[in-house]
């Protein structure tokens, strides 16, 4: 195997399933607080700053110099917000087909684990907890060899706004466990944000999985080095490196 030192994962959609439960949540948020959002425009920014994609959204509707804008912003996320950490809280959660195959396939080779997401580090904190991957994680959200996962970023710890496609996350990442080579680096996640913050990175590879919010067609047409049908398919070529 080529000399990769850490694999950066996306959540939801790539690590932890979503059968449209996020961009549901987003839907709900905006009717509730009249912001017009389509769903194909709600899916199109997957995988960015979730207060980022109400800016944009009410930008679009009112723009940024109408005297609301900003209080819209504000009440459009506190909702989404709310909706958001309850569903986490009372709906089932549970890993991707081959995900913690691959994380124990990972450990054995010494090879690190982080996870970096859209979501602000509220309800990253629920997902982690439930699905116990916050265990071994110190109050930085780095972790050792043993545990689950060996960091946990979001934009939260990014001046809140900088998240994906910006490569911030992933350098945050590196910086924590250690890593100065990118090229030591691989990336996978299932939105388009994902695949150019991986590429913003200078990341040896850089991977789309097919089974989350966007399909084959939707992510084909960003820079990528390989599409996999699941992390199963994922591992079977990291295997081959």
């Amino acid at each position: 195997m080529t000399a990769i030192k850490l694999v950066v994962f996306d959540m939801a959609g790539t690590t932890v399933r979503d059968d449209r439960e996020v961009e549901t949540c987003f839907m709900l948020a905006a009717e509730k607080t009249g912001l017009e959002a389509l769903p194909e425009r709600v899916i199109a920014m997957m995988g960015l700053s979730k207060r980022l994609v109400f800016q944009t959204l009410w930008a679009e509707q009112i723009g940024t110099n109408d005297p609301n804008y900003l209080a819209n912003v504000e009440t459009s996320f506190s909702a989404f917000k709310h909706i958001l950490e309850n569903h986490y809280l009372t709906q089932p959660i549970e890993p991707t087909v081959g995900c913690l195959e691959l994380f124990d396939w990972l450990r054995s080779r010494r090879i690190q684990i982080a996870l970096t997401t859209g979501f602000y580090r509220e309800v990253t904190d629920i997902i982690l907890k439930r699905l116990g991957w916050d265990r071994g994680l110190n109050p930085h959200y780095i972790g050792s060899e043993s545990s689950t996962i060996q960091a946990s970023i979001t934009p939260s710890e990014i001046y809140d706004l900088e998240g994906r496609p910006a490569p911030y996350m992933i350098q945050k990442a590196m910086y924590q466990l250690g890593i100065i080579d990118p090229k030591q680096v691989v990336c996978i996640g299932d939105t388009p944000s994902d695949l150019l913050a991986g590429r913003n990175a200078g990341c040896l590879y850089t991977y789309g999985v097919t089974n989350g919010t966007h399909t084959r067609a939707q992510l084909a047409i960003f820079p990528h080095d390989g599409l996999f049908a699941s992390l199963t398919e994922f591992q079977n070529t990291l295997a081959s490196l």
